[in-house]
């Protein structure tokens, strides 16, 4: 089922299920919450309550609202850095990687995003607003996790993944860098784009199989299948449930593959105006301009 989070033109936000090019709306069952977090957190049982509504309920064209983040959760976005080994084989060898010497992790890294870095799909990113002009792009696979939990075994970890989006990971370099740490650097405002939907696992195959591009300005600059992982999503999973309790929501995203701006030379850095485009076989194309 494929998800949205959607704003009427001059209306309130309210989420629905995307049904060709129409959405119908959840709001046609009074039972069922506004708030995809709190509609994640239903689980099943919401799920069939929204299957209910796709035969009767009245529907809206995509055309007439604006599509959201799909959901914003109660916790800050984890992430995972140098999760693919041509990546992390090019981020070690920028000169911006200040965190640790070695090119291939032993263990996950993980660090997050503010949540006052999410941004909508068609929203402008204020590339302009970094004096060091140091902002990069990096288009990930972002995993949504329905039921929540602590010390998750990796043999269960899809149990508790209720579907996927797409994230697109900004950073600024030279903070990023200055910093170590990389929170800073992750979290500028308007830097975690998101969407433009939430699918449920149920809908994805073979989420191993599904490939990752990047455009900016039409240019393919990334290009890569989930499978490429160096830790999979059970094993991220696994990791971050060994000391962060998951709740309903909660969103991974789970690396960038090879070919951001700082894997250049020199550095293809993000400018004002340039068109960032990440596509994902079965999550749709998220859709941000640098301004």
């Amino acid at each position: 089922m494929k998800l949205v989070t959607f704003r009427p033109h001059g209306g309130a936000t309210a989420i629905g299920v995307v049904d060709g090019d129409e959405i119908v709306p959840l709001a046609a069952d009074p039972e069922l919450p506004t708030a995809m977090v709190e509609f994640v957190a239903l689980g099943d049982a919401g799920l069939a309550r929204a299957r209910a509504l796709i035969g009767t309920a009245p529907r809206i064209p995509l055309t007439d609202v604006a599509i959201a983040a799909p959901i914003r959760p109660r916790n800050n976005v984890m992430c995972v850095g140098k999760n693919y080994y041509e990546h992390a084989a090019e981020f070690a060898g920028s000169g911006f990687d200040a965190s640790q010497k070695q090119v291939i992790p032993d263990e996950p890294v993980i660090f997050t995003k503010a949540l006052s870095s999410l941004a909508d799909p068609g929203d402008p990113v204020t590339v302009s607003e970094d004096p060091t002009e140091s902002s990069d792009y990096e288009g990930e696979l972002g995993v949504v996790i329905g039921a929540g939990g602590r010390h998750i075994r990796e043999a269960e970890a899809f149990d508790h993944v209720y579907g996927y989006t797409i994230v697109n990971d900004l950073t600024v370099r030279d903070l990023q860098k200055r910093h170590v740490q990389f929170f800073i650097g992750k979290s500028a405002h308007t830097y975690c784009p998101m969407g433009p939907y939430l699918v449920t696992a149920d809908d994805i195959d073979d989420v191993g199989a599904l490939r990752l591009q990047t455009r900016v300005n039409g240019e393919l600059r990334q290009d890569a299948v989930v499978k490429d992982l160096i830790f999979d999503i059970p094993r991220l999973i696994s990791a971050i449930s060994t000391a962060v309790a998951l709740e309903p929501g909660d969103v991974i995203a789970t690396g960038t593959p090879a070919g951001v701006g700082i894997g250049f030379t020199p550095p293809r850095f993000l400018r004002p105006g340039d068109l960032m485009e990440v596509s994902i076989d079965g999550l749709g194309t998220l859709t941000n301009r640098a301004v």
